[in-house]
């Protein structure tokens, strides 16, 4: 800029912005703005997938009255399983579900592991019974229990109960302990 130009002077505004398009109104065009791309398949399908997790299997009930139950989660020592598998853990707590309903059982079963590992209770028993009675459907709440406990991050592993404390009819169940405070 040279001390003989205006600095107010249309002309100098004009060279100092370059080429422009003029427009043919005052009207500016106000976009929405694009919402976020939201996949709500991918929500459904994960919704569903929780949904089957938590349902109760249809073939609950290819067990037998004299199967005998077993898990382990990954990371558990072989150690600490076979310790549980042959009883040498004390059982803190025991919950029977003869004469219940799975609705019920489920329920029941739910609360029992909440209030056990509420209480620091480690090693619990489960009895289901064998089935017996449950004609030709098979042993219904030991397929259930067997599905229901696998599906729970705080029951780290469980076996069929030593013919003492019920055989085949009951789990050994193993909780994880509780956060620290």
């Amino acid at each position: 800029m040279t001390s003989e130009e205006d600095p107010n002077d249309i002309g100098h505004f004009l060279r100092a912005i370059g080429d422009v398009r003029r427009l043919d109104h005052d009207r500016a065009e106000i976009r929405r703005p694009v919402p976020r791309s939201v996949a709500r398949k991918r929500r459904e399908d994960e919704a569903a997938v929780m949904h089957d997790l938590l349902s109760d299997p249809v073939n609950a009930t290819d067990l037998q009255p004299g199967d005998e139950l077993r898990f382990v989660r990954p990371g558990v020592g072989r150690r600490v399983f076979r310790n549980l598998r042959r009883g040498h853990y004390r059982i803190q707590d025991e919950l029977d579900l003869h004469g219940l309903f799975a609705s019920e059982a489920r329920r029941t079963v739910a609360a029992f592991l909440a209030e056990a590992r509420t209480h620091h209770r480690l090693c619990v028993r489960i009895v289901h019974g064998k089935g017996l009675r449950s004609r030709q459907q098979g042993p219904v709440l030991k397929g259930l229990l067997d599905h229901w406990l696998r599906q729970r991050d705080d029951v780290l592993a469980f076996c069929s109960a030593l013919p003492a404390d019920g055989g085949t009819g009951a789990v050994y169940v193993l909780i994880r302990r509780p956060p620290r405070p």
